[in-house]
């Protein structure tokens, strides 16, 4: 049963949107879990920081009345946002081009493609900032994600010394 003021698709969405990204790092290794988990914590930090800021400036709107930030914008941080980190940099850390380019495919997906489905699904859709907009937003912290993994494996280099 969906929580008072969420709709039913509100709430399954959200519940996929979480369970299915983390039960796909069942499959990323111990050893790759270890190697990128502090990275994708800090992504997700940052990302809530994001959302809080977004969340007030009204960048999106979701179709439940009564805005709540734990209950539209919390799901996408804690959900999606370390998984897909993790996996991102287990597939392209080392490769900063197709890092950037995986990152561009995926961040281009979801703010020219995936918001629209969602929009029509009448779950989340675009508020004060555009297409264009919503990209950068989403893509500028791939860079940040790369650039603390990276800030990480030169610090583990340093201490076996």
């Amino acid at each position: 049963m969906a929580a008072k003021g969420v709709t039913k698709r509100h709430f399954v969405f959200n519940l996929s949107i979480i369970i299915l990204p983390w039960l796909t790092l069942l499959f990323i290794g111990k050893r790759s879990f270890k190697r990128y988990s502090l990275a994708g914590v800090f992504i997700v930090i940052f990302e809530i920081i994001n959302h809080l800021y977004g969340h007030k400036r009204k960048w999106w709107k979701f179709y439940d009345k009564r805005r709540s930030f734990m209950r539209d914008e919390l799901p996408f941080s804690v959900g999606p946002y370390m998984p897909l980190s993790m996996w991102f940099l287990k597939f392209s850390f080392g490769n900063f081009k197709k890092f950037a380019l995986l990152n561009v495919i995926f961040d281009g997906l979801f703010a020219f493609l995936f918001i629209d489905v969602l929009n029509k699904l009448k779950i989340i859709g675009l508020g004060r900032i555009n297409h264009i907009q919503f990209f950068i937003y989403l893509h500028y912290k791939a860079y940040l994600l790369y650039g603390f993994q990276y800030l990480i494996e030169k610090m583990k280099r340093y201490s076996y010394y």
